[in-house]
């Protein structure tokens, strides 16, 4: 039968045709779809909510010289370009995915690419027979084939209400580049109802094939989208009020990908103009756990992604640092959650800087206390395994103190080389913003995260106090202030460690201070940190934030978060982790070490193996085998 028959006859069987063109089309069977599409009858400009339930896919032709090097490609950035079938050379169908396809009329509309340059907009691809002889088709998934599931789980689709194109944008996310092919990420939006986020993660966290889970909830400008309302591809999608904008790997990424390889002939679906297959949605593989959604800012508008494994396993270490072997009160202050939303914090953080120093025994020299530099340089230890920037800062005049602790810590093997060393001084009104942002700039941050831990906190009458009301002023340098700055610039987050509540960074649980420690009405801390970690020692939250991080380095939904889908997951190597983790040997030499420097217990004064009056052993190195275990395990 020949294709102008098999048209008539279609003709003569659509009894409701006006139903077929409009929202029949929605429930129509993928064969009977494409045999409407090959006969060019429709009008409609995008294949978004049509065959509901089963997998539509992006198409890339190319010439089979460059076939291999493209299918390593997709292998290498598999959220962006999900391989569904690459065909053999000249090949037009795709059994594998439809029974009686043909590559060449099967889509709303193509676009032909020679040298990187759209040249042509084309119904159909049959006029190039020829050269198809020698070109190959790739069918990468899309994400219009999760819509189903989206809207099952209670989601709106709004660029289906709004009865258009879905956004797509292009972002400053480089894929993993293979020999020729290389290009930034593409990616989809869709507006989520904000209490739907995590329903909608959890609908295509499993269809991998569909692009799975989002790579991005939140402020665009995170990706490098100046603009939501000019996407590079398809059309502007209205948020309504309450809507999160979501961001999954797009398929249009091979189309950046063949512009940007400038081959001399290309082919492609046109954006949003789908290749729909018979496949339904139901082959699922699980990426590591039912996922949970986490606020971690609001100014950018920022979420995170964990499984609930992760998550438990971090707020189980909460739990196990919450103990009050001190009696002070702290229970009272703790806020839970507020461990994992700091790890997460820090885990999305490029460059990080810490602070630590309570200089309570004031009497003696150097007045420095035990409790806070080991828990500063554990969690240090763990950005630098992480590849991330970090940075110590500390009062001037225990520059030299401090610099020792260091160069100990690395010959003791807890960091892998020196970290630098910063002090701070207050010299004009802008002094924390010149020194937390590049020329005073807020635009330009040198740090996002800043973590305080045991690090003495200024109370609300301008004065510093040891937890025996006495004011120490005169030892402290102002380094509050970055603290204060760092809330006025966006996309810096701050998180406070303390076991007393007179910490920098406990202001956000200063009234409990005042209520419900010794002295708390005078000594509590007022200024706060977005995330406010309490521990019956400081240091314990230093190693339970260490481990923490490992568990979400671990986490295989959370590193595709990180890594935005693109590239290769990092597995984890026990080898490589373990010497960087906390661990009893490590933290017995750092206290020997800081015995030998003169570093007295907070709480005696004692230049003997305790931390805060606790002795090391039996109960400093109880702590840190549990909080192992639990990372590990």
């Amino acid at each position: 039968m020949t294709s102008r028959m098999a048209c008539s006859e279609l003709k003569k069987n659509l009894e409701d045709e006006e139903m077929l063109l409009t929202g029949g089309l929605k429930s129509l069977l993928p064969h009977v779809l494409r045999r409407i599409i090959r006969c060019n009858r429709l009008s409609i400009s995008n294949t978004s909510g049509m065959a509901k339930g089963y997998k539509q896919a992006n198409v890339v032709i190319l010439h089979k010289s460059l076939a291999d090097d493209f299918e390593k490609f997709c292998h290498a950035n598999d959220g962006p370009l999900p391989l569904l079938y690459r065909s053999q050379p000249g090949d037009w169908k795709c059994p594998s995915l439809s029974s009686d396809s043909d590559i060449r009329t099967d889509c709303l509309q193509y676009r032909k690419y020679e040298h990187g340059a759209c040249t042509e907009s084309l119904k159909s691809l049959k006029e190039y027979s020829e050269q198809l002889k020698d070109m190959v088709t790739f069918y990468l998934g899309c994400s219009f084939s999760f819509e189903k599931a989206v809207q099952k789980a209670g989601i709106p689709i709004r660029n289906v209400e709004q009865k258009c194109n879905v956004s797509m944008y292009k972002t400053s996310v480089p894929c993993y580049g293979i020999s020729m092919f290389h290009c930034n990420l593409v990616v989809t939006m869709r507006p989520i109802p904000e209490n739907k986020l995590e329903a909608a993660v959890l609908a295509t966290s499993e269809l991998k094939e569909a692009h799975g889970a989002p790579i991005h909830i939140g402020d665009p400008g995170l990706l490098g989208i100046q603009d939501l309302s000019k996407p590079d591809y398809g059309d502007p999608v209205d948020l309504h009020p309450g809507d999160i904008p979501v961001f999954w790997a797009c398929g249009v990424t091979g189309v950046e990908a063949i512009i940007n390889c400038r081959a001399p002939l290309a082919f492609t679906h046109s954006p949003g103009c789908m290749f729909v297959t018979d496949l339904k949605n139901d082959n699922v593989r699980s990426l590591g756990g039912v996922p949970q959604v986490h606020c971690l800012s609001r100014d950018p508008l920022h979420f995170s992604i964990v499984s609930a494994e992760a998550a438990q396993k971090i707020k189980t270490l909460e739990t196990l640092i919450g103990v009050d072997p001190g009696e002070r009160g702290i229970r009272h202050l703790q806020r839970p959650g507020e461990l994992l939303r700091a790890c997460l914090a820090l885990s999305h953080a490029g460059s990080v800087l810490i602070t630590t120093g309570f200089p309570t025994h004031f009497s003696h020299q150097p007045p420095e206390e035990n409790d806070g530099p080991p828990g500063a340089l554990a969690i240090a230890a763990m950005l630098q395994a992480l590849e991330k920037q970090v940075a110590i800062v500390t009062d001037h005049r225990a520059m030299e103190l401090n610099k020792r602790i260091i160069e100990e810590a690395v010959q003791l093997g807890i960091l892998k080389k020196p970290i630098p060393l910063l002090s701070y001084q207050r010299e004009s009104a802008d002094s924390a913003l010149m020194f937390l942002c590049e020329n005073g700039n807020p635009g330009r941050p040198r740090f996002d995260h800043l973590v305080a831990i045991e690090r003495a906190g200024m109370a609300a009458d301008g004065n510093y106090y040891n937890a025996r009301k006495v004011n120490i002023k005169h030892l402290v340098d102002p380094i509050d202030e970055l603290f204060l700055a760092a809330q006025t610039i966006p996309g810096v987050t701050t998180t406070g460690v303390g076991d007393g509540g007179n910490e920098l960074g406990m202001g956000k649980v200063k009234d409990a201070v005042k209520k419900h420690i010794k002295n708390g009405d005078v000594i509590a801390c007022d200024v706060e940190a977005d995330f406010t970690v309490v521990a019956g020692v400081s240091n314990w939250g230093g190693y339970a934030i260490a481990c923490g991080l490992h568990v979400l380095r671990c986490c295989e939904l959370h590193d595709r978060y990180l890594r935005r889908a693109v590239g290769f997951p990092r597995a984890p190597s026990k080898s490589l982790w373990l010497p960087v983790l906390p661990s009893v040997t490590k933290e017995e030499k750092l206290l020997k070490a800081l015995v030998q420097l003169g570093v007295r217990s907070g709480k005696t004064a004692s230049l003997e193996m305790e931390v805060d009056g606790l002795p090391f052993y039996n109960t400093h190195s109880v702590m840190i085998e549990k909080l192992l275990q639990e990372a590990l395990q």
